[in-house]
């Protein structure tokens, strides 16, 4: 790659990341405050997740910028480039996204627990009804 396709390549990637970061902090915020409850501790984990989406995909972009890959013509390249790096973003979000997914099925599964457990509770504590004698 000359060194103006090499610009040209990083300042794409760069655009591609920032955009899809973008998207990620808008849309992640109120699926994060349904699994955490908490709208503090989703905000502070969607930035904290989008920093982590941007340091892990600039890094990627970093190394993939550096390979030299085995096919005809600089487009090729850079298109290959471009699909190594959006099959590993698009890997690493379905990951986060199982994680998240796993973290509020047993946050439901905790809640529905506790429920059924106290209303076993509270039908213990009440007294039995006495049966009728039989005639």
């Amino acid at each position: 790659m000359t060194t103006a396709q090499y610009l040209v390549f990083l300042v794409i990637a760069v655009g591609l990341t920032v955009a899809v970061g973008r998207v990620l902090f808008m849309s992640g915020e109120p699926f994060l405050e349904e699994v955490f409850q908490n709208k503090e501790t989703a905000h502070s984990l969607n930035q904290l997740l989008t920093v982590l989406f941007h340091l892990l995909t600039l890094g990627v972009l970093a190394i993939i910028s550096t390979i030299d890959v085995p096919v005809e013509g600089a487009l090729q390249t850079m298109v290959t480039k471009f699909g190594v790096v959006l099959v590993v973003v698009g890997v690493a979000y379905g990951v986060s996204m199982l994680v998240l997914l796993r973290i509020r099925e047993r946050r439901r599964a905790v809640t529905i627990s506790a429920g059924v457990q106290h209303r076993i509770a509270e039908q213990n504590r009440r007294p039995a009804n006495p049966v009728p004698p039989a005639s």
